[in-house]
């Protein structure tokens, strides 16, 4: 086994607390990128479909770290590459908010998803590392939390720098930020260093021990989908809201204050019902249900205010719920003996998926001479199939640690 010694409940609550602080800040950066579209590609005179490939530069650089990140991320301490990473990605996210033309920017980017990317894989590793199975889906619970935070707090926050110090200000807090909970995680994280002392693969060869398991294959395929599911349609939530339902960009933080408030609640329930109710069985519900919103979201042009944000609301709670089921899942799917190098090519493949998935809906969608963006419903529905392909294969996957019952789930 490779499960590192057991940490006090007390221990272990401060560990997944700080994990939720470093991915709120990864994840902000992230989304902060979404709901400042229409500055974007007002202030650098670009189409949606660059601003598109904007996002998705950041997507597809931390794919590609990640893919780097598999030939050491088991060869150092957890603690020691996790704080050097997020170092580096502070440094990144202050030139994002320092960078003067769209090219900058887009170099800015690509930096910053180098180093979150690996960041996101680092923190599931360890959750993987030094949480039991039985409380796996709570403890995911606990640090997708920080999703929720991010658009409770987070985009508000971030918009509202934004309205009155310019774009700029929001890259430059969440460097800050994370400067902050760099010092509190350099004091409160354990050695997380136990799986040095263990025998290992050479780097080839413990990826290719990870890319030749049947299991860890089908893992990715699940967890690509999972990621390509939203993120059609997510990107560009934002312009289609104002060039089309009619939000004047003051209303835009209502749609990410709704939506984080709900899912604030919502993450725990959904990790007690994971863990209780089973993995396999409380994705598929929630896979489901997400479809619905998702759908419906890209057919709001015309709405009254409150209906839009009851369907925006009910988007972000069944998306962000079906990823600490899909999470938990894809961490059981992992090889005990080779989790570090598995996670880490996982984040590649989901960073990849969302890249992907934002390219595809920049393609699909479009303007017409009134301004207004069409066929964003054609988007929902690739990503509706997509959800439909991982409700499939979500059973077909061995979870380790899972007892008889779960693992008879289909």
């Amino acid at each position: 086994m490779t499960q590192h010694k057991p940490l006090s409940r007390r221990r272990e609550l401060w560990l997944l607390f700080t994990l939720a602080g470093i991915q709120f800040t990864h994840i902000l950066d992230f989304m902060i990128m979404m709901p400042l579209g229409p500055q974007f590609t007002a202030l650098f005179g670009i189409s949606d479909a660059q601003f598109g490939l904007l996002v998705s530069a950041y997507t597809l650089a931390a794919g590609a770290s990640g893919l780097l990140a598999s030939t050491y991320i088991d060869r150092f301490g957890r603690k020691r590459l996790l704080l050097t990473l997020y170092a580096l990605f502070a440094l990144a996210t202050l030139a994002c908010g320092l960078a003067p033309t769209y090219v900058a920017l887009m170099v800015a980017r690509v930096a910053a998803g180098v180093f979150g990317g690996v960041l996101s894989a680092l923190c599931q590793t360890i959750v993987g590392d030094v949480i039991p199975f039985e409380r796996r889906g709570r403890a995911m619970g606990i640090v997708m939390t920080s999703f929720s935070v991010s658009t409770v707090a987070g985009v508000p926050c971030g918009l509202f720098l934004a309205a009155h110090l310019g774009w700029h200000a929001p890259f430059i807090a969440i460097a800050l930020l994370s400067m902050l909970l760099a010092a509190f995680a350099a004091s409160t994280l354990p050695t997380l260093d136990d799986h040095l002392q263990r025998a290992r693969p050479s780097t080839l060869s413990g990826i290719a021990q990870v890319l030749a398991d049947t299991n860890h294959q089908k893992a990715f395929v699940f967890s690509a989908l999972l990621m390509f599911a939203g993120f059609t349609v997510i990107p560009y939530i934002t312009i289609y809201m104002q060039a089309n339902v009619g939000l004047r960009a003051d209303q835009i933080p209502y749609l990410y204050l709704c939506g984080g408030v709900v899912t604030l609640f919502t993450a725990r329930v959904f990790g007690r019902m994971t863990d209780r109710r089973g993995k396999v069985r409380t994705f598929r519900w929630l896979a489901v249900a997400a479809v619905v919103p998702m759908v419906t979201t890209t057919l709001t042009e015309g709405w009254p205010l409150a209906a839009v944000l009851v369907v925006s609301t009910l988007f972000f709670a069944c998306m962000s719920g079906r990823m600490i089921p899909g999470m938990a899942i894809i961490t059981s799917a992992a090889n005990p003996q080779l989790r570090g190098t598995f996670m880490t090519l996982n984040s590649s493949v989901q960073s990849a998926g969302m890249g992907v998935a934002a390219f595809v809906g920049g393609q699909l969608i479009g303007r017409d001479a009134q301004g207004h963006v069409v066929h964003y419903w054609m988007a929902a529905m690739v990503g509706a199939v997509a959800s439909a392909l991982a409700f499939w294969l979500a059973g077909r996957l061995k979870l380790y640690g899972a007892p008889t019952a779960e693992q008879s789930t289909v």
